[in-house]
């Protein structure tokens, strides 16, 4: 994995490429560094980020294709709704192993929503429309950033649907 040391934090190279390209599409955003957590509802929590503000990437396989599902880090995907609003004929979360090799350098399950980056379609959930910022893994489970949703859609363009369901806790 690349890494680049900065004073005495270590930055994966993901969180480069990606601020790069922020910046050349002049992108105002904020780089959080946190204490390692696995789930976006955990980075929310340490972070200070709203739940609904805090987006999580979730792959998934439209008709054999690749492709970012992108929702509040409180929910789930729902895939009948999302197989229903994409019309595709078939529908599955994807395995690990079927896209580790799509984003080199990010740990798995830390990608961020920028799919146009990685050649996927980008679906995000509508409930997300609603905030001013998003936030969202930047490559690894240490890192997280912050930008204006309108930025994010601008240079993103992804489709809006409706596919994500709040998370039912366990009593």
């Amino acid at each position: 994995m690349n890494q680049t040391n900065i004073g005495s934090m270590e930055v994966i190279m993901p969180i480069k490429q990606l601020a790069e390209f922020l910046d050349g599409h002049h992108v105002k955003y904020t780089t959080i560094f946190h204490s390692l957590a696995y789930t976006a509802q955990g980075i929310a929590a340490l972070t200070h980020t709203p739940g609904e503000e805090m987006a999580k990437t979730v792959i998934v396989k439209i008709d054999d294709k690749l492709a970012m599902a992108v929702l509040p880090a409180s929910c789930h995907v729902d895939l009948a709704m999302l197989r229903a609003a994409t019309a595709a004929n078939t529908i599955s979360l994807a395995h690990e192993s079927e896209f580790m090799d799509q984003f080199p350098g990010c740990e798995v399950g830390a990608m961020p929503p920028f799919g146009n980056l990685y050649g996927m379609r980008v679906f995000v959930d509508e409930s997300l429309t609603k905030d001013k910022e998003i936030a969202f893994n930047a490559g690894s489970h240490r890192e997280l950033m912050r930008l204006a949703y309108e930025d994010f859609v601008r240079l993103v363009q992804p489709t809006i649907l409706r596919f994500a369901l709040p998370q039912i806790r366990a009593a």
